[in-house]
């Protein structure tokens, strides 16, 4: 593997922050890059991991560890960490709000773990979006971030390009669900194994998840992409989704395909049914609400939508994952 292309994922080192978590990551992911490239065959790290922190008022983030100096890493995903002071306070985020926003429009991941969800919602990314963080601060993030569908009952929601762990030792969660996403299922087995990590019940999320492509450099499809997992691609018509990318029909059709590697068709039913399987699992909603619910007026063709893409009938996935079962 070309050391230039190396995926690279970066922790957040904000005030205050768990740096047990910090290390414990860098650790994990590298045990995992390690493994990948001993599976491959190669001295070549296919993932790198790197710090970045601010050194003084007005200064942008700067890198200032990498697991791997010798490479040119692109930085994919960001991981803020959890704190285990009080929530980080609105002025202490405010230097990192624009640098996040702008790596996140460029196609990169931001994840967050525990009260870590609290520098990630001051960007305002979370408005309208899916997210947990630990129980214990539930009140007072909805307070801060009204707008925001807090879940604290799950220990880690993954809606896209945006990933949220509840739980100071979430981070292995966290951890193993970007080791799966960037390196596979079986480097992320792998690395629990030689860690002592039981990702049994991790394991259910992984099923059928859909991950999309955000890192192919087309700003316009790019920010269809983030409306559409905002909104949970409720309105999917042609039309709507070439004006959210002010491109004529025919030319957002070639550009969208030739970016996500799928049509807009197939990528909207992907999110769709992503949504679908959240509340298989985690509610006792009827197949006919939810189907719904998720942007389907036909019932059937909702079952037949899922079956196809994710090998189990509506019904079935319920049975097999539902975590309210007696």
């Amino acid at each position: 593997m070309n050391q230039k292309h190396a995926i690279e994922i970066g922790l957040i080192v904000y005030e205050k922050a768990q740096m047990a978590a910090v290390l414990g990551l860098t650790d994990l992911l590298t045990v995992a890059s390690k493994l990948a490239a001993k599976r491959q065959d190669t001295t070549d790290l296919p993932l790198q991991v790197s710090h970045w922190e601010i050194s003084g008022a007005k200064q942008q983030p700067k890198r200032t560890f990498s697991s791997n100096l010798d490479s040119v890493g692109r930085l994919t995903a960001v991981i803020i960490p959890p704190t285990l002071e009080a929530p980080i306070a609105k002025q202490a985020a405010e230097p990192w709000l624009e640098w996040l926003k702008e790596q996140h429009s460029t196609g990169m991941i931001l994840s967050s773990v525990c009260a870590g969800a609290f520098l990630l919602g001051e960007t305002g990314l979370l408005s309208k979006r899916k997210a947990t963080t630990h129980w214990g601060y539930a009140e007072d993030f909805k307070q801060r971030f009204p707008d925001v569908e807090l879940d604290v009952d799950r220990i880690i929601i993954e809606d896209g390009d945006i990933v949220t762990a509840g739980g100071a030792m979430a981070w292995t969660d966290l951890g193993l669900r970007m080791i799966d996403r960037f390196l596979g299922s079986q480097v992320m087995n792998e690395t629990a194994r030689a860690l002592l990590i039981d990702p049994s019940r991790r394991e259910q999320c992984y099923y059928s998840a859909f991950s999309p492509i955000l890192t192919h450099g087309d700003a316009a499809i790019l920010k269809v992409q983030h409306w559409l997992q905002k909104t949970e691609a409720q309105d999917i018509d042609l039309s709507t989704l070439a004006n959210c990318a002010q491109l004529e029909e025919r030319t957002f059709l070639r550009r969208f395909h030739k970016a996500t590697g799928m049509t807009s068709t197939e990528y909207c039913q992907r999110l769709r049914i992503g949504a679908a399987k959240d509340f298989l699992q985690f509610s006792s909603s009827p197949v006919e609400q939810i189907a719904w619910k998720v942007g389907y007026s036909d019932a059937s063709a909702f079952r037949k939508i899922f079956k196809r893409l994710v090998g189990l009938t509506p019904s079935e996935y319920r049975r097999r994952f539902n975590t309210n079962k007696a």
